[in-house]
């Protein structure tokens, strides 16, 4: 009998980065509010995976199976790269490296947040005070790679409020860089079931943001958990040699994005009818529980069961 898959049910279950040295990445997140929920080992092949997202009672997901939540963080760590003084991750905002922008997460108050934050002595590539955007801010994770911190609440209601409550965050959003919106977003929305939840253009700058994520549509997205940003550049379409860094080519950085569905062989046999270009089908390879998809420009999505669904673990 053929199954069916109901993209209602899919979610944007992780963003995964590569990192230099796992004690210092998981550190940084654990200091966000995030908690380490899975770490799988995979000695014979000298890597480790740690899936970090909020975890508390306040959180979206707390709780929940792994591959049942949206909003994770996946730090993928291949051995001896903390001890290689050479080691160095691409953080996709160099050129001539540039594609995956950042990962943002959302906080109860901005302010506050980023006192804390700076207080521990972490870096920041922007902060409040700098530049005219004085409602957001980017701090930089061991490695480089550039964290938008957002507040949940307008920043003049939060302005003398000294506290902060990490349990309250939220992974908002993992931002790539597209060639061409008009085939990234019918990607997104037409082949995995997103929604275009705002658009915000900016033609003065020549760029334009478009906010995609499953689950209802709202205009208020600063609490949600796992949407995905797409930045579009003007122009870039029409540029044949331009191309962006899919960050899996060398030098090495972002991996991937995850989405989590109810029925996996179902799940790939509707990606299949839709002729997409695959990176991995499910039955290449050793691992005959996860595919991977290419969007439009080259970034891997890739497809895991969601085990809540299914009943029986992946790995």
């Amino acid at each position: 009998m053929a199954s069916t898959t109901d993209l209602k049910t899919y979610k944007f279950n992780h963003s995964m980065i590569r990192i230099k040295d796992p004690k210092e990445s998981v550190k940084f997140y654990e200091f966000l509010g995030m908690k380490v929920i899975k770490k799988l080992e995979f000695p014979d092949n000298k890597f480790d995976l740690y899936f970090l997202g909020y975890d508390s009672p306040k959180a979206v997901s707390g709780g929940k199976n792994v591959w049942d939540r949206e909003g994770l963080i996946e730090l993928t760590h291949n051995y001896g790269t903390e001890n290689d003084p050479e080691y160095k991750v691409n953080n996709g905002n160099q050129e001539p490296h540039r594609g995956f922008g950042h990962t943002c997460i959302s906080v109860d108050n901005l302010q506050a947040a980023c006192q804390r934050i700076e207080d521990a002595g972490y870096k920041f590539q922007k902060k409040l005070s700098d530049g005219r955007m004085r409602h957001i801010a980017f701090v930089l994770d061991p490695d480089g790679y550039w964290v938008e911190v957002i507040g949940q609440r307008p920043i003049e209601e939060t302005e003398n409020v000294k506290e902060t409550d990490p349990e309250t965050y939220r992974m908002n959003h993992t931002m790539i860089r597209v060639k061409d919106a008009e085939k990234s977003l019918k990607f997104y929305q037409e082949v995995l079931g997103m929604t275009l939840l705002r658009t915000h253009e900016n033609e003065k700058a020549g760029f334009n943001l478009y906010f995609l994520g499953y689950g209802p549509k709202t205009d208020k997205t600063a609490d949600r958990e796992g949407l995905l940003e797409l930045t579009w550049n003007y122009g870039t379409e029409k540029d044949e040699a331009f191309s962006y860094h899919d960050g899996n080519k060398e030098p090495q950085g972002f991996g991937h994005i995850c989405v989590s569905v109810d029925n996996i062989e179902a799940a790939c046999s509707r990606f299949e009818s839709l002729n997409v270009n695959w990176k991995k089908r499910l039955t290449d390879g050793r691992m005959k529980n996860v595919a991977f998809l290419l969007d439009p420009d080259g970034y891997w999505v890739e497809l895991v069961q969601n085990e809540e669904i299914a009943g029986k673990a992946n790995f």
